[in-house]
């Protein structure tokens, strides 16, 4: 494998093609707009345009999808109200054609689990609201692709993304009891390359930290790390999930950078 192609060369898609360039990779990746590529060019990135909300036809014809892998990382914006990201995937799909890879690699987040009160794995994503329905019908585009994978991301910190900002300042917030499933993106980066280079992989791997503080416990720790006022907690509890991240350190030898959320925060 020595050409990786990235679908969306952002707040993850960019740091992970600059390691792979460290790592001797030739990477193709895609920005929206021109003016974007520049930085990924000065990493020795071959920066590509790619607007899937207008797709000319010139791009089947710029050899980024001619790549030995390929990483979608194409962020979903539903919270944001954002209704086109199955239609992106559609014309990114026909934009791949009858192409084969050794690996496909699609991101994907664990908003495909409910909030019940036990351990998730990997086995129990459902579509219990639009968002989810939509997130796995995401996946099942790909999914049936060979040689793909599908990882799911916690809740991303790392630079520029400090989880103290959340809650900073807000009364009267519910949930102290609910179980925090962060992943750093060092670690994102880190397993994603992995898998790249593994033979072997599961069809989905969650991807989250090994230790779960509570709501309660680490944003009052994370706002005072930033030295913003904490959030004040009442007591009305909510259902708590804990994310398992641990089918993928089974499986490859992968190892938390950042097992501990309240110790990551100094990497943010």
């Amino acid at each position: 494998m020595n050409i990786i192609s990235i679908i969306g060369c952002g707040w993850f898609g960019f740091p992970l093609a600059s390691h792979l360039v460290r790592q001797g990779f030739h990477v193709k990746a895609s920005k929206r707009k021109v003016e974007d590529l520049i930085p990924l060019q000065q990493q020795g990135i071959e920066a590509i345009q790619l607007d899937l909300a207008n797709v000319s036809a010139q791009v089947s014809r710029t050899g980024l999808f001619d790549s030995d892998a390929i990483v979608i990382n194409i962020p979903p914006g539903l919270r944001r109200g954002g209704s086109d990201y199955l239609l992106y995937l559609t014309r990114l799909k026909q934009l791949i054609g009858t192409r084969q890879y050794q690996k496909v690699i699609f991101i994907s987040t664990t908003g495909v689990y409910p909030s019940l009160d036990h351990t998730v794995t990997e086995a129990d994503a459902t579509a219990f609201n639009d968002a989810s329905a939509t997130l796995l019908e995401a996946e099942s585009m790909f999914a049936t692709m060979p040689n793909s994978c599908i990882v799911r991301f916690s809740g991303l910190i790392g630079p520029k993304r400090h989880p103290g900002r959340f809650f900073a300042g807000k009364v009267d917030v519910s949930g102290a009891n609910v179980a925090v499933n962060l992943v750093h993106l060092d670690d994102c980066v880190n397993a994603v390359s992995l898998i790249l280079s593994g033979r072997d992989t599961q069809s989905v791997y969650n991807l989250a930290a090994p230790i779960h503080p509570t709501r309660g416990e680490f944003y009052v720790i994370a706002s005072q790390h930033l030295g913003l006022p904490p959030p004040e907690f009442n007591q009305q509890q909510q259902p708590s999930k804990t994310i398992d991240g641990q089918l993928i350190c089974q499986d490859l030898g992968f190892e938390y950078r950042h097992p501990d959320p309240i110790k990551m925060l100094d990497a943010c």
